[in-house]
């Protein structure tokens, strides 16, 4: 693991950027799963879930595929 796996990593602006758009992605999808997923627990998972993943997206987008910054 590398060394600056739990510090903070300040994003380029091209990696800014590239966050917003994900972001926007993002945002498009949960107006989908508002608009088609009946309301219950699984729609609830589905929300946690899809939340992590685009929390992740940050970090793919920060980090080389070893953990290292880009």
């Amino acid at each position: 693991m590398d060394a600056t796996t739990y510090e903070y990593l300040m994003p380029s602006e091209e990696q800014k950027t590239a966050m917003e758009a994900m972001r926007a992605a993002a945002k498009v999808y949960q107006a989908a799963i508002d608009a088609y997923v009946p309301d219950g627990p699984d729609k609830t998972f589905l929300i946690r879930s899809h939340r992590t993943t685009a929390m992740w997206a940050n970090v793919a987008i920060t980090r080389q595929p070893d953990g290292s910054p880009r």
